[in-house]
């Protein structure tokens, strides 16, 4: 694995150059690709067990969106918005040359997986959705609602795994390695031994003032979004999911286009692709039938 970085502009103001980190993994020759894009308030560093795995087989991007992880922040908070992130991954396609990419999206990325596959035909070839679909649960959105950007920074270790813990608990994770793994790659320890998430706070502003505006919150209607997705699709759900319900994954594979889904017992949102079980159903979608193997 190598962390790299995209210079880019932000949105507000062209004169100021940012930069989006990405990590890349396997051959950077290999013209099999595969970009895996993370939810509203993770990072590429979700990807990291299931990149292991596909790496032998694919060249895998896995970014830091705007404001998470090592990428930079943006200068006006309302940017943290689908424009800008499907701005930014169509950017990191072009400036490597990358098409007929395998796109793995969880929550928010899967939305901008559908997105480009519906709006830049051909250069998506096969899409995996996971914990994401048509129609957004406004169940979930508040849930979700109600943690992200509340509260950034803890006294210590202690007091923000018992926090990482408690948000994090959909996700089924049963394992101290695990949950290790996922404290790892959530916080950034500060010099006064304090712990700060690893996003910018206000990650979750536009959706905060739309919601203001509305008086309320409602299941996100995607569907004609869906509809126009040309590509092969790979449908994964946590069976206790509050984001994407039982019937709107069934109807997501009603379609003409091969559909697959796929869910896991005893996971909410969003299945975190950790273990062995969930990577192999991504693999064998995608054509590689054992973890480890060279074919």
């Amino acid at each position: 694995m190598g962390l790299k970085y995209l210079t880019l502009t932000d949105p507000s103001n062209p004169a100021r150059p940012r930069h989006m980190a990405y990590y890349e993994w396997g051959d950077s020759s290999n013209p099999r690709v595969a970009v895996c894009v993370h939810g509203l308030s993770r990072n590429g560093h979700d990807f990291d067990r299931l990149a292991e795995a596909l790496a032998p087989h694919f060249r895998v991007l896995c970014p830091d969106m705007a404001g998470r992880g090592k990428s930079d922040w943006l200068e006006r908070k309302s940017d943290y918005n689908y424009l800008t992130y499907c701005t930014d991954v169509t950017a990191l396609c072009e400036q490597l040359r990358l098409k007929d990419v395998a796109f793995i999206g969880t929550s928010m990325g899967g939305i901008i997986g559908m997105m480009l596959a519906a709006g830049q035909p051909g250069r998506i070839e096969r899409l995996v959705l996971n914990d994401i679909g048509s129609i957004v649960s406004a169940a979930g959105l508040t849930r979700i609602l109600n943690y992200v950007g509340s509260s950034g920074v803890f006294a210590g270790a202690d007091e923000a795994m018992a926090h990482l813990k408690s948000i994090l608990a959909p996700f089924g994770i049963s394992s101290e390695a695990d949950w290790q793994h996922m404290f790892a790659i959530s916080f950034n320890p500060l010099p006064d031994g304090r712990y700060a998430f690893a996003y910018d706070p206000d990650i979750n502003l536009p959706f905060r003032e739309a919601v203001s505006k509305e008086g309320a919150i409602t299941d996100v209607d995607l569907s004609a979004i869906w509809n126009a997705v040309a590509c092969p699709a790979l449908v994964l759900r946590g069976e206790q999911s509050d984001i994407l319900t039982h019937a709107t994954a069934q109807s997501m594979c009603a379609r003409a286009i091969p559909t697959q889904l796929v869910e896991f017992k005893h996971v909410g949102h969003a299945p975190t692709l950790l273990d062995s079980e969930q990577i192999q159903v991504i693999l064998d979608w995608l054509g590689i039938h054992k973890i480890g193997s060279a074919s």
